[in-house]
């Protein structure tokens, strides 16, 4: 009988040990295959990057942009004037940065705003409007743009936060009406117009919105490319 459990203890530790291997190859063929995985993406975003700057360093002097929304699109062209906007928004847009992003404030007879990322997540709603991509953009204020129909230009903090006007890092608006915008006028970045959707953004402006002017519908934008 001691014989007899003698060699079932054995073989029950050779089948231990059989398993224990099985498990320790299984294990490391799933390592390789991470890092593989790991080793494809880090190589997918570097060439993306490179692929970005490379357009970046392409930019004609006043690039177009179609932002696209979940209710049409509105053709925008950027400033060859406010170089740092223009570049910083271009940068953005390229990355996908925008993606998914949705307006989060619109008035009617005023103008529609969006580029807040926390938009992104219905969780953080009190906080709409407070997010960016954590830097601002020095102000590029000039005369010759003003608050027109159309006209995109940067959101901000106020003078008391913020007395050198400079720009959030992401968030933007567009007017819709030039009348009620004329007294932003000096006051906020200019750095854009639109080319085509004046209606589209108009439609936005009109949707039916909460005490804080957010769409009561999410208005999103699913993406921002550059036309070629």
């Amino acid at each position: 009988m001691k014989r007899i459990l003698t060699l079932l203890c054995c073989a029950g530790a050779l089948l231990m040990l059989a398993s224990c291997g099985r498990s320790a190859k299984k294990a490391a063929e799933d390592a390789a295959i991470a890092a593989e995985i790991a080793r494809q993406d880090s190589i997918e975003a570097v060439q993306k990057e490179q692929q970005i700057m490379e357009k970046l360093a392409n930019l004609p002097a006043e690039p177009v942009f179609d932002i696209v929304t979940s209710e049409g699109t509105i053709r925008i062209k950027l400033y060859e004037d406010t170089p740092k906007h223009r570049d910083n928004f271009a940068k953005l847009a390229l990355q996908g940065f925008y993606n998914g992003i949705l307006f989060h404030r619109v008035i009617p007879g005023f103008m529609i705003q969006a580029g807040d990322p926390l938009t992104k997540d219905a969780a953080n709603k009190p906080r709409f409007g407070t997010g960016g991509p954590g830097y601002t953009v020095p102000a590029e204020i000039l005369p010759n743009h003003n608050h027109k129909l159309g006209a995109l230009a940067a959101a901000r903090l106020g003078d008391a936060a913020n007395p050198l006007r400079e720009s959030s890092g992401s968030q933007f608006y567009i007017v819709v009406d030039e009348v009620t915008c004329a007294q932003l006028d000096g006051q906020y970045t200019v750095f854009g117009e639109t080319l085509e959707g004046q209606e589209v953004a108009q439609k936005i402006a009109h949707k039916d919105r909460d005490s804080r002017d957010c769409p009561l519908k999410e208005v999103k934008i699913e993406k921002i490319t550059l036309v070629e």
